[in-house]
């Protein structure tokens, strides 16, 4: 299987290439558009800032290329959030791919949100052998409210999207890559897609 993982300068990437070296599965790390686009699957990960991440993806031509795949893509943490249709994180216009806009949790909320945390009303194959108040790893300080697309939900203050889907485009605030079994079985059925 052809696994690319989108080489963009944001953070965890390391991280995600030893998560699928433990299930036995090698990745390529690429920003050319000609390699994302002849994968068999995407993986769109991302620590950092949403603005200076859009703008790498601009200078790569990656922000036009990623809406448009046709293979099952899996954004990770600021790569799912980079899906969606704008950030209050420096005003950031994103991919669109997914509704809604990413929202700052209030200045009451610790953040970033850091440490372990449950998943609930879990949907689709990307939950396959899931169990609902699962443990899943979090690292963020902004989150994608509930709408059409969420197929997760985590609390923290409020209840927000764990996880979101919309066609071939599937997204985790959660890290499964830094998330044991639990995150190993979501990698494996993003994988089984």
């Amino acid at each position: 299987m052809n696994i690319v993982i989108v080489d963009y300068g944001a953070g965890n990437i390391q991280s995600v290439l030893f998560a699928l070296e433990r299930l036995g599965l090698t990745a390529i790390l690429s920003a050319d558009p000609e390699v994302i686009k002849a994968a068999d699957k995407v993986i769109f990960p991302g620590v950092g800032h949403a603005q200076t991440a859009m703008e790498k993806l601009k200078k790569s031509g990656i922000d036009l290329l990623l809406p448009n795949l046709k293979q099952a893509v899996l954004g990770i943490c600021l790569g799912m959030q980079l899906m969606c249709e704008e950030s209050e994180e420096g005003d950031t216009k994103g991919l669109g791919i997914f509704k809604g806009k990413v929202r700052a949790f209030n200045d009451t909320l610790k953040v970033p949100q850091i440490g372990w945390n449950t998943i609930s009303d879990l949907k689709g194959p990307l939950f396959k052998d899931i169990l609902e108040e699962s443990y899943i790893y979090m690292v963020h300080s902004y989150y994608v409210p509930l709408c059409e697309n969420t197929i997760g939900s985590c609390q923290y203050g409020l209840t927000y999207s764990a996880a979101l889907s919309r066609d071939n485009f599937y997204g985790t605030q959660f890290h499964p890559e830094k998330s044991s079994q639990v995150g190993n079985q979501i990698l494996k059925n993003f994988l089984d897609l």
